[in-house]
């Protein structure tokens, strides 16, 4: 105990470099005298930075325990994160960059992102019977179908329910019926070490005897790669007869009509305005793990989760036009849906997303990953972290860490051991390290 305590009182100064200081968005702590003043004028101006399709007249009404954030003003989430950077020198810009455990890559920039969110909005909203304030749970790997399908969510007011791929049948079927969704939207399987994770068995099991779901959309992704190429990866191929291939329009005996999600995008020409949302109309739902009993849906709202997520992300990461930018966050968890999805998009930047494990084929993978894409801002877990330390540091030395400048923690207190270790090998001892403090209830 002595010894934990004695790390718990470590003090030890590491200060950024004068040239990366002078360069920095916050470069002092007038943000922090400003907030201190009047913190509701602060935060004025912070929501001031989203387009607003009508202005709020009052920012904060709190009637205890209920806070009321920019009451009066309107929105849309996938708007402030897409249809803002059109015209701009940013409609060309990579939004996402994306590259999976088997190899494949794939980059979308924010013209094809906001284009492909507004057909899938429009076949949610006409096609499949999504309506504003509806719920839609999802339940993908991550790749960037899954961040298409959040914001295609948004886009029409319907409240998202983010399932992390990883989780069993009893939790995705505890999580559509807590939240009543309608839709679900979820793929063929995803990868994780080598081994395929059958996801649309998960659905079709959880949906047994479940009622009021209507459509299952299903987008095949292990279907894109083919065999020989899994093969050769030494990945497992998918071979559950009832998934192959792509699957045509059908009923269940459940009730529910299964639909490929790229016949229907590819039939589909139509393009979904945004639906102007209350300030406080529902965003997305997100469920708490780590606890017993049954799963607690946590309800964010729009105007105040958009405000912060947008400052956050510019401010504590520094973030840059021409920064490659990657947290390894699921989308699943909090952490993904504000520092993958929400928070960068509404700033422009372009997201680096991993499907898969960081020791598969090797240990050295996120380090590949950094040389290949030049990411310049990484922001992991400290049990991340401390995994690297133990596989040894002659993975990371294998690789051209030089793009980085910015390291970030994230999920539990990082030790000093981890920071020293992180801010030495990883960041070459020149790049800062920023920490950030999550739950999904906050």
């Amino acid at each position: 105990m002595s010894h934990l305590e004695s790390l718990q009182h470590t003090h030890e100064s590491v200060m950024a470099s004068e040239a990366y200081r002078e360069a920095a968005n916050v470069q002092d702590d007038r943000l922090y005298k400003e907030a201190a003043a009047d913190r509701l004028a602060f935060w004025d101006r912070q929501a001031a930075a989203l387009r607003w399709d009508q202005p709020w007249q009052e920012t904060l009404r709190w009637e205890r325990p209920i806070s009321s954030w920019f009451v009066g003003g309107k929105l849309n989430a996938a708007a402030n994160c897409l249809d803002v950077h059109l015209g701009t020198d940013r409609e060309h810009k990579a939004a996402i960059l994306w590259e999976g455990e088997d190899g494949r890559q794939s980059a979308l920039t924010y013209r094809e992102l906001h284009d492909q969110v507004a057909r899938l909005a429009w076949l949610l909203r006409h096609e499949w019977g999504v309506q504003k304030g509806d719920r839609v749970t999802l339940y993908m790997p991550l790749i960037p179908q899954l961040a298409i399908a959040v914001l295609a969510c948004a886009r029409i007011g319907a409240i998202h329910s983010v399932v992390f791929g990883g989780f069993s049948t009893q939790a995705v079927r505890d999580r559509i019926q807590d939240s009543q969704s309608e839709v679900v939207i979820t793929a063929d399987g995803g990868y994780r070490r080598g081994q395929v994770m059958p996801l649309y068995a998960v659905v079709a099991e959880a949906l047994v005897g479940v009622v009021g779901v209507r459509h299952v959309v299903r987008y095949a992704h292990l279907s894109m790669a083919p065999q020989s190429e899994k093969k050769d990866k030494g990945l497992t191929p998918f071979e559950s007869q009832e998934n192959e291939g792509r699957v045509p329009l059908a009923s269940s005996s459940e009730g529910y009509v299964v639909h490929d999600w790229e016949q229907a995008m590819v039939r589909t020409t139509q393009a979904q305005a945004p639906e102007s949302m209350d300030s406080e109309d529902p965003l997305f739902i997100l469920y708490t793990s780590g606890t017993t009993g049954k799963p607690k849906g946590i309800l964010h709202t729009t105007g105040g989760y958009m405000a912060h997520a947008k400052y956050s992300t510019k401010l504590v990461f520094d973030l840059k036009d021409r920064d490659i930018y990657w947290c390894t966050a699921d989308i699943g968890w909090i952490t993904g849906h504000t520092y993958v999805v929400y928070g960068p998009l509404a700033n422009g930047a372009t997201v680096l997303m991993y499907e898969g494990a960081p020791d598969f084929p090797e240990k050295d993978r996120f380090w590949a990953l950094i040389e290949r894409y030049r990411v310049s801002i990484l922001y992991t877990a400290p049990t991340a972290i401390r995994a690297f330390m133990k596989w040894g540091q002659a993975y990371p030395a294998s690789h051209d860490l030089s793009s980085l400048r910015l390291l970030g923690s994230v999920g539990e207190p990082i030790n000093p051991e981890a920071w020293q270790w992180y801010h030495r090998v990883i960041g070459g001892g020149r790049c800062p390290i920023v920490d950030t403090w999550w739950q999904t209830e906050t």
